[in-house]
């Protein structure tokens, strides 16, 4: 199974959704699971479990399913996208201008420890003036990211130079750590205080505020950031 046949499957599902096909993400990748699966039997070659080789899988191409699903509305904002591991993994001198001008605007200054990316998976950025507007980190549930994803909101506050950018976590929640506002989880909680915010791709409703809601509210959110 390749990424391709990820977004195959989900637009297949946007056929039938509609604008509510966000909260069929978890169903899409339990379907995917069971197509990586036969792929994965029918390969003689000796490998190691599945169950391993599905996580590896899963947390590569969630995040380029979201940039998929948000890319056209990102584009009509004037505004593109790139991932995070282009940055991180292409030399400055290899990636083009506006590409590098992009890493450069969003280095974290380590002191004599040099300048580093943060980990992040998606980065929206200004082409015209190549200024990061906001970077999201994407996982299947909160535990396997939200504090870092904090630590990285907290460390871009305190430079002048990259104090803008939002901070964002795009996930389908499977765990339902979001549900509730009060009282909170801990991933919840590191949601409130230490992250621009968190948008849920579910059926299940989340008790919404501020910093946590539904993912259709988004792009609009993007929308009121970019205009001012």
């Amino acid at each position: 199974m390749k990424l391709k046949d990820l977004i195959e499957m989900y637009e297949t599902k946007k056929n039938k959704f509609g604008i509510d096909t966000y909260k069929y993400i978890s169903e899409l990748l339990a379907e995917a699971k069971e197509v990586h699966r036969r792929d994965f039997l029918r390969d003689p070659t000796p490998q190691r479990d599945h169950e391993q080789s599905w996580r590896a899988f899963k947390g590569k191409n969630l995040e380029k399913l979201i940039a998929y699903i948000i890319k056209d509305e990102i584009k009509s904002l004037g505004l593109r996208l790139v991932d995070g591991n282009t940055l991180e993994r292409t030399k400055s001198e290899n990636l083009s201008m506006e590409l590098s001008m992009v890493k450069k605007h969003l280095l974290v200054d380590y002191g004599e420890f040099g300048s580093h990316l943060p980990d992040v998976d998606i980065i929206v950025y200004n082409p015209e003036i190549f200024k990061v507007v906001a970077v999201i980190s994407s996982k299947v549930t909160l535990r396997e990211r939200i504090a870092q994803t904090g630590y990285w909101k907290i460390k871009l506050s305190r430079d002048k130079a990259t104090e803008h950018i939002r901070v964002y976590f795009i996930t389908p929640d499977e765990d339902r750590t979001l549900t509730i506002k009060t009282p909170a989880k801990k991933g919840r909680a590191i949601v409130e205080v230490d992250t621009d915010g968190s948008y849920v791709m579910s059926e299940t409703r989340v008790e919404e505020s501020e910093k946590v809601k539904m993912f259709d509210k988004f792009i609009e959110d993007l929308r009121r950031l970019v205009n001012g």
